[in-house]
């Protein structure tokens, strides 16, 4: 029998603390309009101190093994995607499944904000070839913790959340494929530069700011984030028979909304077929997907039998694009 993956839960978490673009009119040289304008942002979440990257995590998965109707012991294999985990080793991954009180196999990927695709393609792998039949895949940052709140290039854009899939064996197909991509050569563009064998944390990284985020070419990044989305989603769609027309909901990296809809454009997929959820949430880097697809769901503006596009850009350069067949019903 032909083995295939499929989604069968999702949850998200967002940290209760509402961050108006207000709050940085008098920490920076920006107003509410600029950043509106620019990006789509009107808000994000930032976590209170003493929460952690797991603690959002847990939170999410806990909704995702509701949503899928799933004690936590079934679960076979966790995957967390993240850039901003409790520590820079052991794995995130641990600490949630420590939480989760499981003793399963359990790792993270590094993709920046392409981390869910990278980790969808993982999960799915992992699952067609019959080493796991239970996957909880996980999207989750807090990086509030890594922005320069003196950098208007970065500081405005980026929130804290989870979102978390179920990720289950199944007969009929519903991943379809995912196609991944990646350009060393652009990787400085954006960067958290400190903190690792290339500039070991010190006095001197740490009065550099180099261990936060840095963007020196933000233009470059917006270009490059369209093109590489939109020719991620067509050549996945090509290589499984379908066409733009064929997509009923396009779920994009959160990263702006001008981003969004531009990739939207590109595809020629209507704009109302885009999930563009940024305006109380910003970036929320590998969490973002998982956090729209789960608002969206619930929202019943995803059905069983749609055709579901995801693709994401993040640092590295990385990005991806999946492609499958819903197969949850609708929310209660």
């Amino acid at each position: 029998m032909t083995r295939y993956a499929t989604i069968a839960g999702v949850g998200s978490s967002l940290p209760p603390r509402l961050v108006p673009n207000s709050w940085f009119e008098s920490r920076i040289e920006t107003t509410d309009e600029w950043i509106r304008e620019r990006t789509g942002i009107e808000a994000r979440h930032f976590v209170d101190d003493g929460v952690l990257t797991s603690d959002l995590a847990v939170q999410a998965a806990e909704a995702a093994m509701e949503t899928a109707g799933i004690p936590a012991e079934q679960i076979d294999l966790i995957v967390c995607a993240s850039v901003t985990g409790d520590t820079p080793f052991p794995a995130t991954a641990v600490w949630v499944q420590q939480k989760l009180g499981l003793s399963c196999p359990a790792f993270d990927v590094n993709a920046a904000c392409a981390g869910f695709s990278y980790g969808l393609a993982t999960a799915t792998a992992m699952i067609v070839a019959g080493m796991a039949d239970t996957v909880l895949l996980i999207g989750a940052e807090a990086f509030s913790k890594i922005l320069d709140f003196t950098d208007r290039s970065t500081c405005v854009l980026f929130g804290d959340g989870a979102g978390a899939t179920i990720l289950r064996a199944s007969d009929e197909p519903g991943i379809e494929e995912t196609v991944l991509g990646a350009d060393g050569s652009a990787a400085e563009i954006l960067i958290m530069p400190g903190g690792g064998s290339r500039e070991p944390a010190s006095a001197e990284t740490l009065a550099a700011s180099r261990h936060h985020i840095f963007m020196p070419n933000g233009r470059e990044v917006f270009k490059r984030a369209v093109t590489e989305m939109a020719a991620a989603c067509q050549e996945v769609l090509e290589k499984n028979g379908h066409s733009s027309e064929d997509v009923d909901v396009l779920i994009p990296h959160q990263a702006n909304a001008r981003i969004m809809t531009a990739v939207a454009s590109r595809l020629r997929i209507p704009e109302e077929k885009a999930v563009i959820d940024v305006a109380e949430i910003g970036n929320t880097s590998a969490a973002s997907i998982p956090i729209a697809l789960d608002r969206a769901w619930r929202a019943g503006r995803i059905k069983e039998g749609d055709l579901v596009l995801f693709t994401s850009f993040g640092a590295g350069l990385t990005w991806g694009a999946t492609v499958m067949r819903w197969t949850m019903a609708e929310p209660a």
